[in-house]
């Protein structure tokens, strides 16, 4: 496997966007020492912050991780990339296959607009993890995106596609959601506030938008399904499948096809 390891905090925001095992695999050790990370014109390349090893494998290990680290597997497509440490924003961002892990915690909007592979954070998340950038179309868009500790506000947000496993989060989860699966154990205000279709397991959530309507509580054949698929995930999250759910139909401010599955 090829490494990299933190030789020191980095003295900008540095972009990971071209470094990637697929990408690396073509390049001579001195000439990945040589690529340009950095975000200003001091030109900070990747030798001059890390320690580089190649052996041109699928497995790319970063030892030692920074909050300046942006865009962290943005774009990957096969391989796997495993972060000792926190990341910055826009982790996993665009990203179309392979395995992406993260063992502490990650910037806002981790995850938008992925549509392929698994994308695990073992700490926390910022704001809009899984969420739509500013003027894009959707948030994330096919990927599985696990959150083992808490995410910010709007997880989720504008999410077409996928899945999404949160400990807990903040307001505004599954907001504008298009289409997929959101499941929490916990989250804050307003879940699903604008959401068009999909699905909202919680285990417990705020205060609700007035445009949602309970519609009793069911047990169906759907939610035993979901519960195996969500089972591989986290089963915690799949044991919330496990007990009675009220269900709420919304948003009626939109074409009102979404529910929101809530422990009862």
């Amino acid at each position: 496997m090829s490494t990299l390891i933190l030789r020191a905090a980095p003295p900008e925001r540095l972009d990971f966007l071209a470094v990637n095992p697929l990408a690396l695999s073509g390049l001579s050790q001195s000439e990945a020492e040589r690529l340009n990370v950095g975000t200003t014109r001091t030109g900070v390349r990747l030798g001059d912050c890390f320690a580089v090893k190649l052996d041109g494998s699928d497995t790319l290990i970063i030892e030692g991780g920074h909050e300046r680290l942006d865009r962290v597997g943005a774009a990957l497509s096969e391989g796997t990339i495993r972060v000792t440490g926190d990341v910055g924003q826009r982790l996993g961002a665009g990203m179309a296959g392979g395995s992406l892990t993260v063992t502490g915690n990650a910037g806002p909007y981790a995850a938008s607009g992925a549509t392929g592979g698994t994308i695990l954070i073992e700490g926390d998340a910022g704001d809009h993890a899984g969420g739509a950038v500013y003027a894009a179309k959707a948030g994330l868009d096919g990927a599985t995106l696990i959150i083992r500790g808490t995410a910010g506000d709007h997880l989720g947000d504008r999410m077409r596609r996928g899945t999404i496993v949160a400990g807990r989060a903040g307001a505004f989860a599954g907001s504008r959601m298009i289409a997929g699966t959101l499941a929490a154990l916990a989250v804050g205000d307003h879940p699903g506030l604008g959401m068009r279709r999909g699905t909202l397991v919680l285990g417990s959530h705020g205060r609700m938008a007035a445009t949602f309507v309970e519609t009793g509580t069911h047990d169906l054949v759907f939610l035993r399904l979901l519960a195996t698929a969500l089972r591989g995930l986290s089963p915690e999250h799949a044991e919330l499948l496990g007990r009675p759910l009220r269900r709420y139909s919304g948003d009626l401010a939109t074409i009102a096809k979404g529910e929101i599955w809530v422990a009862a």
